[in-house]
């Protein structure tokens, strides 16, 4: 560790990246001002990931710990991601769903700190200057945010920083990215709910969101911005309301490094729950009918990428599209339907009809994916319909948190007699049906979003594709071992993240190279050049990879 003048004595102790907090040697102790300032016995790395877990154990709610983790992130990055990492599946749920929900809910009502960049539309014509205010100029990766759009939970204005930051954090976590390369950016245009402009602690603009070409024309400086202070930088859009997530993808995505991980990260999850559906059930893609819950921006990116996937694999994108179907809370969605432009490839033409359970039963889809954000619409009747046409039903519930589950895993196997192959937004338990023993799976975007994160850094890439994510989610399947098929498992266990990873990353970076999209030259062993970008949370150089589990990529 190196610190300059600056960052000696007491205000080494609030820098987050270099701080060490009682793992200070009594050396370093001496030689940094630190003597006197600290208990006098030093700790090593795996006491202090022990102290904080102890301290953890006593909460008995996740928004607390929730809480004592981003405290800790701001005082001590290193510990941070020692924790996070010492636990990856233990810990997704709180510092992401669904305890991230709460948090964004009551984002004003317990702020301990700042972290990232807000940029309020007041600041048009001055973005770049307030972007440039970051300490960090190698920034790599922005999660973003205009908040309208969080979760299932709706416009919660700046609230919605909560997402970036829980994001960028799984970048690490769960892939090893380098903290110091993330930067979370809520974009403040305003708020609709009426709730927090009323609320004396609310902490964004009072005012109605801004529409239209002041809209446009900020998110355009933006990104202006990016490109211009860090050229190497993959914006990744998170929780934007369709209106505004589906233009916005589409006018940058050809233009620079960019995604949006609700449109494509979630489409991809999905289609890797499928393709591990599908060794379970014996059937081909090709073979398979998707009815839509929910018919935004979630549901139409994860039909269009099913649809290319099809198309991969023999149809026509016309036949492909015509076999992933739209309903909404209209009904199904068909050619006299009133829809946005983005629908129109799936509408089909059809009789209206206004019941979902009545859908299934006349148009015999293989899988229900649930995207609408309204819990419990998967009822006893709608699940008994998807059961009477198929054998081994694909059930999706996928709105999260997991308030807003369209069903449980229990209702699920329960109402299909066991026959389902279950996979939700949010964690269920395991449990136990008719006698059978069932592992829920999480289609959680975490799969998919940090190994492309870290595929992107390792290569450089100029764009991210959809058959980026089409090999992600191909390489999600193939990791899920017939152990965990046989328990219903249809996603790899959340406690091998990190190894599962780096193995979906070393796989796009191969595809990246073959698409000639990369701006480095291509290595001759893949993952070892994953691995040697692995970020390892260390207070010294002589801690290895092997010292997290799962940490060293496969392959």
């Amino acid at each position: 560790m190196t610190a300059d003048v600056a960052d000696k004595g007491y205000p080494l102790l609030r820098n987050p990246h270099l701080n060490k907090g009682s793992a200070f040697s009594t050396e370093e102790r001496r030689a940094l001002g630190l003597e006197g300032l600290l208990p006098p016995v030093s700790s090593t790395l795996d006491h202090q990931v022990s102290r904080i877990h102890a301290q953890l154990a006593t909460l008995d709610n996740d928004l607390q710990k929730y809480l004592l983790l981003s405290d800790l992130q701001a005082r001590n990055e290193t510990l941070y991601y020692a924790v996070l990492m010492s636990d990856p599946a233990g810990f997704m749920p709180l510092v992401y769903t669904p305890t991230v929900g709460e948090a964004c809910q009551k984002f004003d009502h317990v702020f301990h700190a700042a972290r990232g960049v807000y940029l309020p539309i007041s600041a048009k014509g001055q973005v770049k200057r307030w972007l440039s205010n970051w300490p960090q100029k190698n920034v790599h990766f922005i999660v973003v945010t205009d908040g309208e759009r969080i979760l299932g939970l709706g416009d919660l204005g700046v609230g919605g920083m909560g997402i970036p930051v829980g994001k960028l954090a799984l970048y690490t976590a769960c892939a090893g990215v380098p903290p110091e390369l993330c930067l979370p950016v809520t974009l403040d245009v305003g708020t609709n709910n009426a709730a927090l402009v009323d609320d004396p602690l609310y902490l964004g603009l009072r005012q109605p969101r801004v529409r239209g070409e002041r809209y446009d024309a900020f998110i355009d400086e933006f990104v202006v911005a990016v490109q211009q202070l860090y050229p190497k930088c993959c914006i990744q859009w998170e929780d934007f309301a369709n209106i505004n997530a589906v233009p916005i993808l589409a006018k940058y995505r050809d233009r620079i490094c960019t995604y949006n991980d609700d449109i494509q990260g979630t489409a991809s999850v999905a289609l890797a729950g499928i393709y591990a559906a599908l060794r379970i059930s014996g059937q081909k893609l090709v073979e398979q009918r998707f009815l839509f819950l929910g018919a935004g921006s979630a549901a139409t990116g994860i039909a269009e990428l099913i649809s290319q996937a099809m198309v991969m694999e023999g149809l026509t994108l016309e036949q492909a599209r015509s076999r992933n179907n739209l309903f909404d809370i209209n009904g199904l969605l068909t050619s006299s339907s009133k829809m946005m432009e983005f629908q129109k490839p799936f509408a089909i033409e059809h009789e209206p009809i206004h019941d979902f359970a009545a859908a299934i039963t006349a148009l015999k889809p293989t899988g229900i994916i649930g995207v609408s954000t309204v819990p419990k619409l998967f009822n006893q009747k709608v699940i008994e319909a998807i059961s009477e046409v198929n054998d081994r039903p694909i059930i999706f519930p996928y709105s999260n948190p997991t308030s807003r589950s369209e069903c449980t895993a229990e209702e699920a196997y329960t109402w299909s007699n066991g026959r389902a192959i279950f996979a939700s937004g949010s964690p269920f338990p395991p449990l136990s049906v008719g006698g059978k023993h069932f592992v829920p799976g999480q289609g959680n975007n975490v799969y998919i979003f940090p190994p492309m994160g870290m595929a992107v850094y390792a290569t450089e890439a100029k764009r991210v594709t959809d058959q980026m994510f089409i090999v992600a989610a191909k390489a999600v399947a193939e990791q899920v071992g017939q152990d965990s098929l046989d328990a219903g498992l249809i996603y790899p266990p959340q406690s091998r993240i990190l190894e599962t990873s780096l193995r979906v990353a070393t796989l796009i970076a191969e595809h990246i190279f073959e698409r000639e999209l990369a701006r480095v030259p291509r290595p001759d062993d893949l993952s070892h050049l994953i691995s040697e970008k692995v970020y390892v949370p260390a207070y010294s150089r002589d801690q290895s990879l092997s010292h997290y589990p799962g940490a060293v990529a496969a392959g």
